[in-house]
């Protein structure tokens, strides 16, 4: 069994060092300086231990890996960046590879099984740093995270058995759950608070999560999606390790807020909070504040903006006109 990690960021290149450290077979596939940085010296990977450098293979696509069967591609890209990597996974892919989707949103699953038939989700609880090139750090320890796995859209067969098992003795808490989504709706409740981060800074306005979060709680009722309760997953945290500095420095901010950090012109915003005004859309829920921090989370990257750079006034006008336009009209 080899791991083919696509899009070997803060995520996937810690899931793809512990498991090349644990004696596993790993290819790891990105793009850019980051891949540059890989290929020239190896994979930088900081924790509170210290710092290793891990000469893991790193590839700039799926094109220069001949992938057959018994292949788990693990994809850790950003969910905007799925549906064309699915596309060139799908040209050089056997039908009947493992698709893993180590993801943030539940929309990733949906585009590998249009593609796929063997596709598992993964619930990342993995707290990582991926700012420099080459460069990847992992906050937790002596547990790095949880990354339990289950099939899509629900069930656990042998593979998934295998697979957790890969994991977990790598030193990633992980066991196989038939009931995988409903830690994937739990854990973009979670991640709402993501471009919170990118508006107002780390640590900063945490309010606005839980205005955010009731929104999801009230689409997720009128869609009678189930997910798991705060109780179970603060059970289930307790095998990842205490957070931790790395190089001297605490953990800065969420996948988003680095996004942006590093200069991205995209985010995974609209599979975050866009999803919950999807279905405040289909299910007939006003989401005045997830799509309020949609719309400015858009702006900021396409614009280049600075994380942390919003006025909350903005935002609550923003919130003020969107309720107001979407607020029945009557008769």
């Amino acid at each position: 069994m080899r791991f083919v990690i696509y899009g070997a960021g803060a995520i996937g290149a810690t899931i793809g060092a512990k498991l090349h450290s644990a004696g596993e077979d790993v290819v790891l596939i990105a793009r850019g300086k980051h891949l540059d940085a890989l290929r020239r010296r190896g994979l930088r990977f900081q924790t509170p231990a210290g710092e290793e450098t891990l000469a893991i293979p790193a590839l700039a696509s799926p094109d220069e890996v001949e992938l057959d069967a018994s292949d788990v591609v693990l994809l850790t890209m950003k969910s905007q960046d799925t549906a064309a990597a699915l596309e060139r996974l799908k040209a050089r892919a056997p039908s009947d590879v493992a698709i893993v989707c180590a993801q943030n949103g539940v929309e990733n699953e949906r585009l590998a099984l249009r593609l796929f038939p063997h596709v598992y989700g993964i619930p990342v609880y993995l707290p990582t740093q991926h700012i420099e090139p080459g460069v990847v750090q992992a906050f937790a320890a002596p547990t790095p995270g949880v990354v339990d796995l289950g099939r899509f859209p629900s069930g656990v067969d042998e593979r998934a058995q295998t697979i957790a098992a890969a994991l977990d003795a790598a030193g990633l808490a992980s066991v196989a759950r038939v009931d995988i989504m409903r830690w994937k709706y739990a854990k973009l409740l979670a991640n709402l608070h993501n471009v919170v981060e990118v508006l107002f800074g780390p640590g900063a306005e945490g309010h606005w999560a839980e205005r955010a979060r009731a929104e999801a709680i009230a689409c997720y009722r009128a869609a009678a999606i189930d997910f798991t309760s705060q109780d179970e997953i603060r059970e289930r945290r307790r095998a990842m390790g205490a957070l931790q500095a790395v190089d001297g420095k605490p953990h800065a901010g969420g996948s988003s807020w680095q996004s942006l950090e590093r200069g991205s012109s995209t985010l995974e915003t609209d599979y975050l909070n866009g999803e919950i005004v999807l279905l405040g859309r289909l299910h007939g829920v006003p989401t005045p504040v997830n799509e309020a921090l949609q719309e400015i989370a858009r702006r900021m990257s396409r614009e280049r903006e600075r994380p942390g750079s919003v006025d909350p006034e903005s935002v609550e006008a923003a919130v003020r006109r969107l309720a107001l336009a979407g607020a029945p009209t009557g008769p």
